[in-house]
């Protein structure tokens, strides 16, 4: 039952009745895994413990990674210090080799002034946002680590190091672990820290903004500045550094459009989620967490699904530059405000937009752009979003009113269906009267679409060998995570920078 895991006393009792123990021989539990099962009126927390009888752990719950001095080592460029870039600089460490960081946005302390300008000023710092700064992204978008790419490494070595560098032990055993927008940066900086006392590098407000290529080989790279740094290139800038795309495009390093979602977020009252999905009037009660959801379903042939669900969370103005509204979700890790959201998007594909032809691979990219500045146009020309209630929006009427929300630049009513392509608002109305008929209540007036979501992941995918991680034309050049097409969320990012780690050193 969900009070015997409220705290270690009561589990330590738990395993006296389980093992048949005194409960006083028992001096530590340690939980291996943990997960709710909601699918019945009865919930129950799953556990498998690890119970110590007579004796105290005499190790940490997760395993120590060992990094070398690598002071004096070859030197590889990391642009980008999101999940992608920060872990392949550990493990270029970990292999004996010097990674020198260019981090175009601020550390992570400093990049919080900015956001908070977002929401106060309405002003977006095109080098200091929600997507570009240290920790990338995932730095302030709940720290969900939850991740079904399980052959494209070890998601355990990702938690591992996290713990190692300060995350809550709970990530290694929980069935949907995060660390919280709240502890992520301290987590963030240690690892900084940690990059910097073995004789890395790390450069701050530092673009890369061009390549220094001879006969396909990238020898290094310029920045703004006009500073050089020489040796190969580990490329992990993110899926919103649409300057990268635009060059690359320019210089005619190959590169694919690719699929891609774009919807709203949508934001309940986390009250009513808590009684939906457990089946309790009273809610989740005092020992169960805030209640989480995952719907997905087809219309049309293409997919409408929730993504990113933040239970007890924020939707956050996402932009990265000007004439542009985006939003974003994050939670604390105590996930403890008064709403839920999650963004719901449909499937997009590159043929599914021929007009836009015009761009070649970078179609996609336009697209966004495209429904980014009609979003910030029917939002008020600032960083208030359009909005609708969410049965509004299926009847398709104006909404006279709109719920309290925690978006903080604010809402604008707006009638999506006037302003978003048909091929997708219609597909969101079917999916939610979908989503509507599997969970009662869910489908409401006390819900509201925010608009919009478009950087769910990259638009293009930059060419590389499947086998050596090196792009399939410029030796020298390994396109990296979410920016390169090549994950989705922290840790698939995480594991794709070690792999490009190993396979530099590999090259050498």
């Amino acid at each position: 039952m969900p009070s015997h895991t409220a705290s270690e006393e009561s589990l330590k009792r738990l395993a006296a009745v389980e093992t048949s123990y005194d409960a006083t021989e028992i001096k530590a539990v340690r939980v291996l895994k943990r997960s709710i099962d909601a699918r019945q009126r009865t919930v129950y927390v799953n556990l498998k413990l690890r119970v110590f009888i007579n004796e105290e752990p005499d190790e940490p719950a997760y395993c120590p990674v060992i990094y070398k001095d690598v002071s004096k080592s070859k030197p590889v460029i990391v642009a980008g210090a999101g999940p992608a870039g920060l872990f392949a600089a550990l493990r270029l460490i970990e292999l004996g080799l010097r990674p020198v960081v260019l981090e175009r946005g601020k550390n992570v302390h400093e990049r919080k002034k900015d956001i908070a300008l977002i929401s106060r000023q309405h002003i977006v710092n095109c080098e200091s946002n929600y997507n570009f700064g240290e920790g990338g992204a995932g730095a302030f978008s709940d720290g969900k680590l939850y991740t079904r790419s399980k052959k494209r490494g070890s998601a355990e070595k990702i938690l591992n190091v996290f713990c190692r560098h300060g995350a809550p032990v709970s990530i290694l055993s929980d069935a949907h672990p995060h660390i919280g927008t709240d502890k992520l940066p301290r987590v963030i900086e240690n690892m900084r820290m940690q990059i910097i006392n073995c004789g890395g590098e790390f450069h701050f407000e530092t673009r890369v903004n061009s390549f220094i290529i001879d006969n396909y080989k990238l020898l290094g790279v310029k920045t703004q500045a006009g500073e050089s740094f020489m040796g190969p290139l580990i490329l992990a800038t993110g899926h919103s550094a649409r300057d990268v795309y635009t060059y690359l495009h320019m210089r005619n390093i190959a590169l694919e459009a690719k699929g891609i979602a774009i919807g709203v977020r949508l934001e309940h009252p986390q009250e009513l989620i808590d009684t939906i999905q457990y089946h309790k009037e009273e809610g989740r009660g005092d020992y169960l967490p805030a209640a989480e959801y995952s719907f997905v379903t087809q219309v049309n042939g293409r997919g409408v699904y929730s993504f990113c669900m933040c239970p007890g969370g924020f939707v956050v103005p996402a932009a990265s530059g000007e004439r542009q509204v985006v939003v974003n979700g994050m939670s604390a890790s105590g996930r403890g405000s008064k709403w839920a959201n999650a963004g719901m998007v449909v499937e997009i594909r590159p043929e599914d937009f021929p007009e836009l032809k015009e761009y070649g691979e970078l179609a996609l990219m336009k697209f966004q752009e495209q429904l980014e500045e009609k979003a910030w146009l029917n939002g008020g020309m600032k960083q208030t979003a359009p909005a609708q209630r969410m049965s509004d929006f299926i009847q398709k009427k104006a909404s006279s009113s709109l719920p309290s929300s925690s978006y903080t630049p604010g809402l604008t009513s707006s009638h999506l269906h006037q302003w978003m392509p048909e091929f997708i608002s219609s597909r969101l109305m079917e999916g939610f009267r979908h989503f509507g008929s599997m969970s009662r209540g869910f489908l409401t007036n006390e819900a509201q679409l925010i608009g919009i979501e478009t950087r769910t992941s990259s638009p293009v995918r930059i060419l590389r060998d499947k086998d050596s991680f090196r792009h399939v034309t410029i030796e020298g050049l390994y396109p990296c995570g979410e920016g390169a097409g090549y994950a989705g969320g922290i840790v698939s990012a995480a594991i794709d920078g070690e792999r490009c780690a190993e396979a530099v050193a590999s090259s050498f």
